[in-house]
């Protein structure tokens, strides 16, 4: 998943600051202090006075704090001078905030920032979209009626195509340098899950994933396809869903030219896909069942380098792989490099896009 050798999208690139009392805004004046030629052409969009606080809270011993240059319009950012956080005003002051705590006003800033980004995305003003973490409960106490971006995502986009969300179908896609996984099932618990296992669902996933992966790689992925079941069922003896959901929608996925292969057992099909040394898996991705079942082992593989990818939407948007961390948020210490490995994503995806 390099994109170190991929040239820059021509837009700018608005990155979302995240939950104000996480460490969204502090990985954010940390990406620009660290990698200033990545992070060129980039802007925030979230709250000047919530920016300032986190260079000041960033800068390494020292070094000062990067300033602060507001900007009037996104486009502003591709002449914003160096060594500085470009940010647009894209949400109101959330006034005074305990860092590391669930607060409705952080929430509501976190929501009002990706909702900002995501229609300048559609208009056509940013190239891609990169949010920084935002906290599920922070966000339901303000209001948003989504269990988290994807969601609220497809719903923007739904809206603004006239569509339905159910019209917009979305995936999310973690990936790192070793693995890519996509999930069936997203933030939902994982008894509904199960239950919401179709055929007609999974095929649609194999789908989604197929054309997005060869836009991506630019040549058909090869998808291994994760049981839900131990030992992916084991011929029914472990559960059937293998036989009466799974298989059939591999299936239907191969007679529309998708190369899906499975169901595999869980417990080894993303050893089978990881790669390693530079030498390819036997998969290009693995398609997991549940939202668990494809984040562990993308997250074990390394946190810091992993990517969140959302599939489907009509713009590109990527985000660490990792929450707020409220247990370190304020204290300098977290670490940028999801978020820029985020940013080199998006810029790879939008120069493909473009």
């Amino acid at each position: 998943m390099n994109a170190s050798t991929l040239h820059s999208p021509a837009g700018p690139i608005a990155l979302t600051q995240g939950d104000p009392a996480g460490i969204g805004p502090e990985i954010l004046a940390r990406a620009f202090a660290e990698a200033p030629e990545l992070m060129a052409g980039c802007f925030v969009a979230g709250d000047v006075g919530t920016m300032r606080r986190a260079s000041v809270l960033a800068a390494r011993e020292g070094a000062p704090p990067l300033p602060v240059a507001e900007l009037d319009a996104g486009a502003e950012a591709l002449d914003a001078p160096p060594r500085c956080i470009p940010v647009l005003q894209a949400v109101a002051p959330p006034g005074p905030l305990a860092m590391g705590r669930i607060d409705a006003a952080a929430g509501r800033v976190a929501g009002e920032a990706v909702v900002w980004a995501a229609r300048a995305a559609l208009r056509g003003e940013v190239t891609a979209m990169v949010t920084a973490p935002l906290h599920k409960e922070a966000l339901a106490a303000a209001g948003f009626p989504y269990p988290g971006h994807t969601e609220l995502l497809q719903a923007e986009a739904a809206s603004h195509l006239g569509e339905a969300p159910a019209e917009v179908p979305v995936r999310m896609m973690l990936a790192n340098d070793e693995l890519r996984t996509v999930l069936a099932s997203i933030h939902v618990p994982l008894r509904d899950a199960i239950e919401a296992l179709s055929i007609e669902g999974l095929t649609q996933t194999l789908r989604i994933t197929h054309e997005a992966l060869a836009a991506m790689l630019g040549f058909a992925p090869r998808i291994g396809v994760a049981g839900l079941n131990p030992h992916a069922g084991e011929g029914g003896l472990f559960g059937r869903e293998e036989i009466e959901i799974i298989g059939p929608a591999i299936a239907a996925a191969r007679a529309e030219g998708i190369e899906a292969d499975g169901p595999h057992p869980p417990d080894t099909v993303f050893m089978r896909a990881r790669s390693r040394g530079g030498a390819p898996g036997a998969f290009d991705v693995v398609v997991a069942m549940y939202h668990d079942q494809g984040l562990i082992p993308v997250k074990y593989l390394g946190v810091e380098q992993g990517v969140n990818v959302t599939l489907g939407l009509p713009f590109v948007r990527t985000s660490p792989d990792h929450g707020t961390a409220f247990d370190i948020a304020g204290q300098g210490v977290a670490d940028a490099a999801s978020l820029l490995a985020a940013v080199r994503m998006a810029r790879a995806l939008a120069s493909r896009a473009g």
